[in-house]
């Protein structure tokens, strides 16, 4: 007998938006709400299956009987069925069991907008609510400001399951645990941004969170939505951003996923050369469907608005941008235009990013993008994709290509260091030294440095100082920050005891201390990206394998004048040009020895000489510490 009570949340406003692919809240719609309908409670249900004969709902609350609780198909062609349930509560599990009316094949399917999830292997879907009563109403009125463009951005990139685990029995911190841990930790080293690889329910481990199937549940692995919602709110309180992983670009095939939902091609592309990433062996979302496009864009909003999220950085933007990613000739069709760019994503980005900066004041768009696909970071008003930043692939090739080079070889390749210059202001950058840097063999970012013990730090020191003296907002992957030695390992927690060793502790004291800079020094951020916010010194001493350069900020005095020595070479009496009279201070030295360096030094001011000098007016003589970046700043 079926108890389902005709009900709904949808007016014809709704469905027409729905089909115009601008209903950008459709989780206030579709999925499972707990409500109440002529005084009785229980839980209303609605799924998009248009080419379903029939759609009931099971659960552990009818014995998973298919025929128990029919949903009723809208009479308006939106393919949604719907309808009440009495009696159900908070916590009842649940999927869909659609018949399809192409083959008539019946398939179980968790709720693409169920907001938790049961815990992987298990699939199904739990009725669930989004209270919770935030405190962080002081972060998000001041967000606008702290996280603008021309602020200091540096983010910690981290995989939730694999910072920390607990000793005893190797299992996940949950989020409660996190907002203890977590926390503290990223005030203590000054990050100003925490970046989590994907948090969204997802069925399989390895994937890291990129294969996901439930966009709008948080994982189970950790705790449930609340507990997500509380550690947010207590990375708020205490002045830290956070960015979501968010993967628009593909989903696997999953039975109980996205996948031929309803024994139709629904949410993915049905040509096999725009739906399927040979990549990931995973689907690809219709970008060209009004309505998948109005689940991707909803889902975006969803986690800015339920969960606080102050960013989204956008996963393997090129993989949606071109026809012909990861595909040989013959594999792929050509736009209407003869190119190879996808003009349904392109225009979905688009929309994507106005969405979001619409609704939402202070927020940022990040996008992993590694081609020179034109003004991804700029408005789309001028014809750009609309992205806040993007990813600066290419610096962090190039520079990690340098590093590992023996250090009496790089006055042969300086080009590789300074050529990013040439380009860094096409972009909003980001520098990422991200999580794929430090897997499939490619050693951790300490055992790339060449060089004995000592100057594998000092190279490691150098980086480090290096990224954050150049123009562009800052990333680095979990680990990084203390110079965890072996590649990263999904399944265990970072080495923490590397700590104890003192190479070890003077990275994580240079981290803190960069970020300290950083926040402090405004010429390092207030025009980060803009040209006018630096000035090459001299970028040719190649034979030394030294360049040196200004940082500006909006006012004068905040000028910072910065050398990099790239080899294990003191440099006594070292010139370099000034444009201004004055003395040097110094404020930075990755030499010092509280980072476990040589401890060669500057006197603390420099009397800057009127003697012209790299096309400057004046210059200082300066003693150059061996590996090492020196900042100073005009008096």
């Amino acid at each position: 007998m079926n108890t389902v009570i005709t009900h709904s949340l949808f007016t014809d406003f709704d469905i027409d938006l729905f089909k115009a692919g601008k209903h950008f809240r459709l989780y206030e719609k579709l999925g499972a709400h707990i409500l109440s309908v002529n005084g009785v409670q229980g839980v209303y249900f609605a799924v998009w299956a248009p080419s379903a004969s029939s759609v009931s709902v099971v659960g552990d609350f009818n014995f998973w009987q298919q025929n128990e609780h029919l949903l009723n198909v809208r009479w308006d062609s939106s393919g949604i069925w719907e309808g009440f349930i009495p009696n159900i509560e908070k916590g009842a599990i649940y999927k869909y069991k659609i018949q399809s009316n192409i083959d008539g094949i019946i398939t179980e399917k968790a709720d693409p907008f169920a907001f938790f999830c049961e815990q992987p292997p298990k699939t199904a879907s739990v009725v669930w609510d989004l209270d919770y009563d935030w405190n962080d109403a002081k972060w998000m009125q001041n967000r606008k400001e702290s996280n603008s463009l021309n602020k200091p951005i540096s983010v910690y990139e981290m995989h939730l399951g694999s910072w920390k685990r607990h000793v005893e029995d190797n299992s996940f911190l949950s989020y409660q645990e996190l907002a203890l841990d977590l926390v503290q930790y990223l005030k203590e080293t000054g990050f100003t941004h925490v970046e989590f690889m994907p948090i969204m329910e997802y069925p399989y481990d390895p994937s890291w969170g990129y294969q996901l199937v439930g966009y709008f549940a948080p994982t189970s692995r950790f705790g449930n939505p609340q507990d997500l919602m509380y550690l947010i709110d207590k990375l708020h309180q205490e002045g830290i951003g956070v960015i979501l992983d968010w993967v628009p670009s593909h989903f696997p095939d999953d039975a109980h996923g996205l996948g031929y939902f309803d024994g139709s091609n629904l949410f993915e592309h049905p040509d096999r050369r725009k739906g399927y990433h040979p990549d990931w062996k995973s689907l690809v979302f219709n970008y060209g469907r009004n309505e998948v496009r109005s689940f991707l864009i909803s889902n975006a909003l969803f986690w800015l608005q339920h969960y606080h999220a102050d960013g989204l950085r956008v996963d393997a933007v090129a993989s949606m941008l071109y026809l012909d990613y990861s595909r040989k000739e013959g594999e792929w069709e050509p736009n209407i235009y003869g190119g190879r760019e996808n003009l349904d994503t392109i225009s979905f980005l688009k929309e994507f990013n106005e969405a979001v900066y619409l609704n939402y004041e202070g927020v940022q768009t990040i996008a992993e993008e590694s081609t020179s696909f034109p003004m991804v970071s700029r408005p789309t008003s001028i014809g750009g994709l609309g992205f806040g930043m993007k990813w600066m692939m290419g610096w962090m090739h190039d520079t990690l290509d340098y590093f590992k080079k023996d250090t009496i070889y790089r006055k042969y390749h300086q080009n590789e260091l300074s050529f990013s210059m040439t380009y860094a202001f096409t972009e909003n950058f980001m520098l990422p030294l991200s999580h794929d840097e430090v897997v499939y063999g490619k050693k951790s970012i300490l055992g790339r440095m060449p060089g004995d013990e000592w100057q594998k730090f000092a190279n490691l020191r150098l980086l480090y100082a290096y990224m954050f003296m150049h123009p562009g907002t800052k990333l680095l992957f979990m680990g990084g920050e203390f110079g965890q030695s072996s590649e990263w390992n999904f399944e265990k927690s970072l080495d923490w005891h590397l700590l104890e060793f003192s190479f070890h502790k003077g990275i994580k004291k240079i981290i803190t201390d960069l970020n300290a800079l950083y926040k402090s020094q405004p010429a390092l951020y207030e025009k980060q990206f803009s040209p006018d916010g630096f000035e090459w010194i001299n970028y040719s001493d190649h034979q030394n394998a030294v360049f040196s350069f200004i940082r500006k900020g909006n006012n004068q005095e905040d000028d910072l004048v910065v050398v990099c020595n790239f080899t294990p070479v003191v440099r006594e009496n070292y010139s370099i040009g000034i444009p201004k009279p004055g003395s040097l201070n110094s404020i930075f030295n990755s030499d010092d020895l509280i980072y476990g360096g040589s401890g060669v030094q500057n006197s603390n001011r420099m009397l800057i000489q009127n003697i012209p000098y790299d096309g400057k007016d004046y210059s200082v003589a300066l003693t150059l510490p061996p590996l090492s970046v020196i900042t100073f700043q005009i008096e």
